[in-house]
């Protein structure tokens, strides 16, 4: 009787039989179930892990992972476990913006007493003791023609016909300006409304209906003007003691490309590339040529550069701690750490705020780093017993870890790149610049779809990047589009590295 058959209901008769055939029979059979019994729990462990990874995947959102928020469909994720990074409202410091009457109106429409409200006598003989004044705001659009008229004359002396020259800027006999131009610009760039609808727009506003191949002429000699200003923001990226760096995926021709983008406060530069990693950042020739500190996240492709020190975003940290606490409350170090990270961050946010210092002192982040440690202590010693039996050791490749396994071993890898912010007030607490600078090429392909072509792509990069450069620096936008219509963009001014 072999030891499969002992796995089912053994009668009397067979159990009797089994002893009579003498302990080799019975020792055989135990072993058998033994192993049996071994090759089932091994089998166990493994589908464990596999309905635990399956968990985690169907639990992910944007709140504890990198998934973008437009994934979470109709289902609100819960709130942070350390919902403190950003509070409700506006931001701190924003001003706010209130209509108020001016001194000058353009026009005064007055309302006159006839009779008195009670006895009905006449009043259009009484002088007003006083006026109550209520002002309404109106926009009005108008087409203004403006009709350039070269005098001819005929020379008395010698009979040449002479002619008077015509602005450089007005080169045929029908034209839109730069104003109308600016207006068009600004609505398909900026504010990114497709080109049917940047037509059907202009239409209703003016009466007039430009072509599609107008607004596509129009981008273009913007993006030719701006060709030297790009080079000036790439230069002064380059000079930026830290620079934010992401990329986001974007539609060209029905094939993924990918939007590159290098951030500071007043700067901000795209480029548009085929690859996503090294190979692109290379042919961008920025990241090759820095020196400075590099923020981003954990794509592998950024840490290749050695040329310059790096900065991680934490608040893909906490989405990712956050992830491993909720799928495993045992993982009770990556609460611990998503606390330290915040308490971290305030004790910061306070110092910069309350002192002229650049750095913490050298108590506190030797505090901190001695907590972050421990923390870490904690969750290796955890997951060290956690993960033992749950992979089997392969003889061949990289042993399999847990998803909490992972995270640990880049926080300790990388621990003083993800505290850089502690000793250097110049480096933010995460990368959500770069994040905010990138959000509006997700919203256009959302209204568009795909570029129509490469060049589409490159023109939209290049007039985007203006168009947050001078965002940032507190331009108007639209009058910012005009002077690159008349030759006269606005430049940033360069940084003092002094």
């Amino acid at each position: 009787m072999d030891g499969v058959a002992t796995m089912k209901k053994l009668n009397k008769k067979q159990v009797n039989d089994l002893y009579d055939e003498g302990p080799e029979a019975v020792g055989k059979v135990i072993n058998d179930l033994i192993e049996i019994i071994n090759n089932q729990q091994k089998e166990i462990a493994q589908l464990k892990n596999r309905v635990k990874k399956l968990e985690e995947q169907v639990n992910k959102n944007s709140r504890n992972s990198s998934k973008p928020p437009s994934t979470d469909g109709y289902k609100k994720p819960k709130k942070h476990i350390k919902n403190r990074l950003k509070d409700t409202g506006d931001q701190k410091g924003h001003k706010g913006h209130t209509l108020e009457q001016v001194d000058k109106p353009d026009e005064i429409v007055k309302h006159n007493v006839h009779k008195c409200d009670d006895c009905g006598h006449s009043m259009d003989s009484i002088e007003p003791l006083n006026f109550e004044k209520r002002q309404v705001f109106e926009l009005e659009i108008n087409v203004n023609v403006i009709e350039h008229q070269a005098e001819q004359k005929i020379c008395s002396h010698c009979g040449k016909k002479n002619r008077a020259k015509f602005p450089e800027d007005v080169k045929g006999p029908v034209q839109y300006g730069t104003d109308f131009k600016s207006i068009i610009t600004y609505f398909n760039q900026y504010q990114l409304l497709p080109l049917e609808r940047t037509c059907e727009t202009i239409e209703d506003l003016t009466g007039l209906r430009p072509s599609e191949s107008s607004i596509i002429n129009f981008n273009n000699e913007a993006f030719e003007n701006l060709k030297p200003v790009e080079q000036i923001i790439k230069e002064g990226i380059l000079e930026a003691p830290v620079v934010n760096y992401d990329e986001t995926g974007t539609s060209v021709k029905d094939k993924t490309h990918w939007l590159h983008s290098a951030s500071t406060d007043d700067l901000t530069y795209f480029a548009i590339h085929p690859k996503r990693g090294q190979k692109a950042m290379d042919d961008i020739d920025i990241l090759p040529n820095y020196s400075g500190i590099a923020i981003h996240d954990f794509w592998d492709s950024y840490s290749k550069f050695d040329n310059c020190a790096h900065g991680y975003c934490n608040a893909h940290l906490l989405r990712e701690l956050t992830g491993v606490y909720e799928n495993d409350e045992q993982q009770k170090w990556a609460l611990d750490m998503i606390y330290l990270l915040c308490e971290i961050k305030d004790t910061v946010d306070e110092t910069k705020e309350n002192t002229d210092k650049n750095s913490l002192t050298k108590l506190q982040i030797d505090f901190f780093n001695d907590v972050y440690q421990k923390i870490l202590d904690r969750g290796f010693k955890l997951n060290a017993k956690l993960d033992k039996g749950r992979f089997p050791e392969n003889k061949r490749g990289r042993k399999k870890q847990s998803t909490a396994k992972n995270l640990l071993d880049r926080f300790k890898e990388y621990q003083d790149d993800i505290l850089r912010f502690m000793p250097n007030f110049e480096v933010p607490f995460d990368n959500n610049l770069a994040e905010r600078d990138i959000r509006m090429t997700k919203v256009k392909e959302k209204i568009s779809g795909t570029f129509r072509s490469e060049k589409g792509a490159n023109v939209f990069a290049r007039i985007r990047g203006y168009i947050s450069t001078a965002r940032k620096n507190g331009q108007s936008i639209l009058k910012s589009i005009k002077n690159v219509f008349e030759n006269k963009p606005f430049i940033p001014e360069k940084r003092d590295t002094s």
